[in-house]
């Protein structure tokens, strides 16, 4: 399948390597040049605007968007959609806010184009090797991309949601439930810290990946983080948040169902950006470890 690919950031970067991989034909934009001439070198064509990338594109397009969530996913739409012809289509790869992208779906029904909303989850190391993605949109769009998606997920790594917005809602709900795991792993790796601060912690997370009930890849990613580095010294406990946790608590309180463990989750990383903590920097270095999220070092 030909695919335009718009954003070359850690994650974009890797699923056009893993596209290309699976065998399609991608062709890339990004507003970093420096992006650009990186992903020349892995032999993906690259263009010089969207316009030029819908021009490359024949049949019916499909161009994948992989861009921060917010206002940068409407200028790329709106640049792309006087390029854009019935029938072709978008997909939103990133983590948008399950309301935007039910309203850019019906925006983009009034000119025959479709969007799927895609929440792509698995990591940078997962997007080059097999993501897992949930895809809400119209279903003959689906259909038609379901090759694309098959062929970059992980055997049984993709599900088609249902209509447009439930993609990212799934999504939104997967990131709000991450958030609640990675407080937990860190409170419990707090709470040893400070009984002993000699406590191997690395070759915990390791023996409790082996048949204990708690083993899982974040425990995974907590062992590769201890081992760098035993008592996380050179980071600040500062956890950043990218949107998914509030709107995750937002949307329970709409609902009226209590969500206290997400919703202190995510009060827990506020609460970094004032003080210091154990806790914090091991989730600041879970964010970075599956995610390649930036951490705050110390000095």
């Amino acid at each position: 399948m030909q695919i335009g690919l718009i954003g070359l950031g850690k994650m974009g970067y890797n699923l056009a390597l893993n596209m290309k991989q699976k065998g399609h034909t991608v062709v890339a934009f990004d507003a970093s040049k420096p992006a650009m001439e990186r992903i020349q070198k892995e032999g993906i064509k690259t263009v010089s605007s969207s316009a030029e990338l819908a021009a490359s594109l024949t049949g019916r397009r499909v161009i994948w968007i992989m861009v921060p969530a917010g206002q940068v996913v409407d200028v790329v739409i709106n640049n792309l959609k006087n390029y854009l012809a019935a029938d072709d289509i978008l997909i939103d790869g990133g983590n948008s806010y399950f309301k935007d992208s039910i309203q850019r779906a019906k925006d983009l029904e009034k000119t025959g184009v479709f969007l799927l909303d895609c929440g792509t989850s698995g990591g940078v190391k997962g997007a080059l090797q097999g993501v897992c993605t949930m895809i809400g949109g119209w279903k003959d769009a689906f259909t038609y991309c379901e090759p694309l998606f098959k062929s970059i997920s992980v055997e049984g790594g993709y599900l088609y949601c249902g209509k447009s917005g439930s993609g990212h809602f799934i999504k939104m709900i997967h990131n709000g439930i991450e958030y609640g795991m990675m407080q937990s792993i860190a409170e419990g790796f707090e709470l040893m810290h400070k009984h002993n601060a000699q406590l191997d912690l690395g070759a915990i997370a390791n023996v409790w990946n082996h048949g204990s009930v708690v083993r899982s890849w974040l425990l995974e990613l907590t062992q590769h983080a201890l081992e760098k580095e035993k008592n996380l010294e050179s980071i600040k406990g500062v956890m950043h948040s990218s949107g998914e946790g509030k709107w995750t608590v937002e949307t329970a309180l709409e609902m009226g169902v209590p969500a206290p463990v997400i919703t202190m989750s995510l009060l827990m990383r506020y609460r970094s950006q004032q003080e210091d903590t154990f806790s914090g920097r091991v989730v600041a270095a879970l964010r970075n470890e599956f995610g390649g999220h930036d951490v705050e070092k110390k000095g």
